[in-house]
């Protein structure tokens, strides 16, 4: 039933774009059996939320040219197994001379043999059957721009997934240094490693989002809050490779029994803190600045003093939760300078400069 709901718009938009392409092709255009006009309707929307409008394009481009190139061609040299591969290689060749694109040539050849093998010569359209493909691709359009899905809602899910692979990477370590816990520390590790696909299904989710926000005018509202995403999208990235490297230096520091900093389990918990607040005033469509704030206070805390406490790896840790703090505060909105400026400095001379 969730995966239902969760797909109820794109099943709306599926079912509506068919009924009207079949009704626009048959009693607008006069074609007495538009097969193809509700087909390319559905292929142009896709059945599934995040579906990009290029590779909507994509899809519709290849349909109509494999009808066209098979309803011609199949209308001249009839059918059989060697017209059926004819057809096939003339309508890819053409998608291929049109566009480099994969799913153009793909929905071109299945289309040809689509037409090729179920329908007979003698009934065979000239370019009518292209024409009807290329109007229910308008009406899924169409449908698209006037019945979108909300452009958050996959933002919403894809953010949530990331944001708490980045917390639970960040606990993971807090709770194996706090606890000098070698096999902790490693599967923390593995876990983190596996969140990059994650990521990338977030920034696919922002680019279909995008492209609904700025085609469907009822979602132009909604462009500020995705613009938050957007912005954060890139810190966070940086945050989960930053935290990958900083749980590789925690398991070595643990495997050479180095000391830790005292306060170090404490500043990732924080910081892991920061992420879930990030995480709620993003899915809240509110300026994040709890999640700023915090942050700024992890930043604060790292200092020199912290550095001192403990051996090579460990220092790499430490440094790696300065930059982990500098990337969700500019995830929270802040430029990279003013994010660094939450930084107290590393050297003496630093801080004569800055007086």
């Amino acid at each position: 039933m969730r995966r239902l709901l969760r797909t109820g718009t794109p099943i709306v938009q599926c079912a509506v774009a068919a009924g009207l392409a079949w009704a626009l092709a048959k009693n607008v255009i006069g074609h007495p059996q538009p097969f193809f006009a509700p087909i390319a309707a559905v292929i142009s929307l896709g059945v599934s939320l995040g579906q990009r409008m290029r590779r909507a394009l994509e899809l519709v481009v290849g349909v109509s040219i494999g009808i066209g190139v098979g309803d011609i061609l199949i209308s001249v040299i009839g059918t059989g197994w060697w017209q059926i591969a004819l057809v096939v290689a003339l309508a890819m060749s053409t998608a291929v001379l049109l566009d480099s694109g994969g799913v153009i040539v793909l929905q071109a050849a299945s289309s040809s043999v689509l037409v090729a093998t179920l329908l007979p010569p003698a009934s065979a359209g000239g370019l009518t059957r292209m024409i009807d493909a290329a109007v229910g691709g308008l009406v899924g359009f169409v449908v698209a721009a006037l019945l979108p899905a909300n452009p958050l809602t996959v933002a919403h899910r894809n953010g949530r997934v990331v944001l708490g692979a980045l917390a639970d990477a960040l606990r993971g370590v807090a709770g194996a240094v706090a606890r000098l816990d070698t096999a902790m520390a490693s599967n923390v590790l593995a876990a983190a490693r596996k969140s990059q696909r994650s990521v990338e299904e977030f920034r696919s989710a922002l680019e279909a989002g995008r492209e609904i926000a700025r085609f469907a005018p009822i979602r132009w509202r909604r462009r500020g809050d995705l613009e938050r995403y957007e912005t954060a999208a890139t810190p966070i990235d940086r945050a989960l490779r930053n935290t990958r490297v900083l749980a590789r230096r925690a398991l070595a520091a643990l495997q050479d029994g180095e000391p830790v900093p005292r306060p170090l389990p404490g500043l990732l918990e924080e910081l892991a803190g920061a992420v879930v607040l990030l995480r709620d005033e993003l899915a809240s469509g509110v300026e994040p600045l709890q999640a700023r704030e915090t942050a700024r206070a992890v930043a604060r805390k790292s200092t020199v003093e912290l550095l001192g406490e403990g051996d090579f790896s460990m220092q790499v840790v430490v440094l790696q939760v300065r930059s982990i703090a500098v990337d969700l505060l500019q995830a929270t909105g802040l430029s990279r300078t003013e994010a660094i400026s939450a930084l107290p400095p590393l050297h003496p001379r630093e801080e004569q400069r800055e007086d």
